[in-house]
């Protein structure tokens, strides 16, 4: 009788699946930064109101106020607060801002937002143009030119000091015109009929000077953005040159920049069968 052969099966230990690691704790500076960050957001802590002091962040965050500070240090960065010395920490207002992917006045785009918007008038006159507004406007140094300075308020606090300067043809209809409550644009497009087309902007920033410091109520040396703007008709012809101040804490432009990428060049294969860059059309002799 044969005996029946037993098949022995080596059975291969698998190891246990490995621990996932756990997560490294933010540092407690960053964790009080965000709860605050969070509070401010939700209301918690509305525009103007002050913020607890130093030493209850600490109480309540089991924190130092060296690690307070850094969290309050990190939030003034960001624009969420700001301090008063001898008063303590407050929280920010938030700032109004401007889209500049479309060709907008200031009361036009702030008015849309919901925004009480007021101009106050500090002089409106005819003057030589200088050089530099002179070649702006396509004029002769010394041609007239209407220049306007407005300080624009949003609810009823400045946010920007204004300078324009149009050639004289146009600006005769401003200086009879309602620039306490209306955009130098729309005057231009419904009063004197010129249909705009396009503006080339450049945006920097500067200290405030004694002029900027009266007109927006703002520190002298507090930062300021400046906005050089020439706007053009829909002809190509420069019609209105700008230069718009904004106070740092109170404005912001914004803008949206897509990505268009660019297709790669064609290519032809060489009779070798290896491709090789098409050469560009001949662009010919030029026309008489």
């Amino acid at each position: 009788m044969s005996i029946p052969m037993t098949t022995r099966t080596n059975v291969v230990p698998v190891p246990a699946a490995a621990a996932m690691p756990a997560p490294i704790p933010l540092p407690l500076y960053t964790q009080i930064k965000d709860a605050l960050r969070a509070s401010i957001l939700d209301g918690t802590y509305p525009p103007h109101h002050q913020m607890p002091s130093e030493s209850e962040l600490g109480e309540r965050f089991r924190a130092s106020r060296i690690t307070v500070r850094q969290a309050l240090g990190d939030l003034q960065k960001e624009g969420l607060i700001f301090k008063i010395h001898g008063k303590g920490t407050f929280v920010s207002k938030p700032r109004a801002f401007q889209n500049v992917t479309s060709l907008q006045g200031f009361a036009e785009a702030m008015s849309s937002m919901g925004y009480e918007i007021l101009n106050q008038i500090r002089n409106c006159k005819c003057v030589p143009a200088s050089r530099h507004v002179a070649t702006q406007l396509r004029l002769r140094e010394g041609d007239p030119v209407v220049e306007i300075r407005r300080v624009r308020l949003l609810n009823r606090e400045p946010v920007s000091l204004e300078l324009t300067w149009v050639s004289e043809a146009v600006g005769r209809r401003l200086l009879t015109a309602d620039l306490a409550t209306r955009d130098i644009f729309l005057i231009l497009e419904n009063d004197c009929g010129v249909k705009l087309g396009h503006a080339d902007l450049s945006v920097d920033a500067i200290l405030a000077d004694d002029e900027l410091t009266q007109a927006l109520r703002i520190e002298e040396g507090a930062p300021v953005l400046r906005i050089e703007r020439l706007t053009h008709d829909a002809q190509g012809t420069p019609i209105d040159y700008e230069f718009l101040y904004f106070r740092g804490d109170a404005f912001q432009y914004r803008l949206r920049a897509d990505r268009h990428k660019t297709a790669p060049a064609a290519s032809v294969t060489s009779p070798a069968g290896h491709a090789r860059p098409r050469k560009p059309a001949s662009k010919g002799k030029p026309s008489a």
